[in-house]
């Protein structure tokens, strides 16, 4: 049974940095791509960042209104993805989801965060980012 488990969620100011984790158990590792998603209040989700495999080559991608601010990474040797967050704005404020996608053969090239694509998801840390 694969199971992600989002953590690190909290109360931070705007300015500040907090460092999401996502534990994934019942998977091989780096055959999987990840990505967080966020959902605010009233609003849909979006999605935020993905990297996709190793066997694919760890490639990051991120959404415009996160670059230079949000990094994506993952620690095979934990199974753990984590997304670092610096200089955060109000308007990160949300649910954070993580996923995770199947990538056996290395083929997924990430150019976008399409929810449809991904198989698994775990249940959410809340961040709120205080003006």
């Amino acid at each position: 049974e694969v199971q992600l488990q989002a953590s690190g969620g909290g109360l931070v100011q705007a300015g500040g940095s907090l460092k999401l984790s996502c534990a994934a158990s019942g998977v091989i590792f780096d055959a999987f791509a990840f990505g967080w998603f966020r959902q605010a209040p009233g609003k849909g989700r979006e999605g935020v960042t993905c990297i996709s495999s190793s066997g694919g080559g760890s490639i990051t991608y991120y959404t415009d209104s996160v670059k230079g601010r949000f990094t994506i990474s993952r620690d095979d040797a934990k199974n753990t993805v984590y997304l670092q967050m610096n200089s955060v704005k109000p308007e990160d404020t949300a649910i954070y989801y993580c996923a995770a996608l199947e990538d056996y053969s290395g083929s997924y090239y990430p150019v976008g965060l399409r929810e449809h694509e991904w198989d698994y998801w775990g249940q959410g840390t809340q961040v709120t980012v205080s003006s």
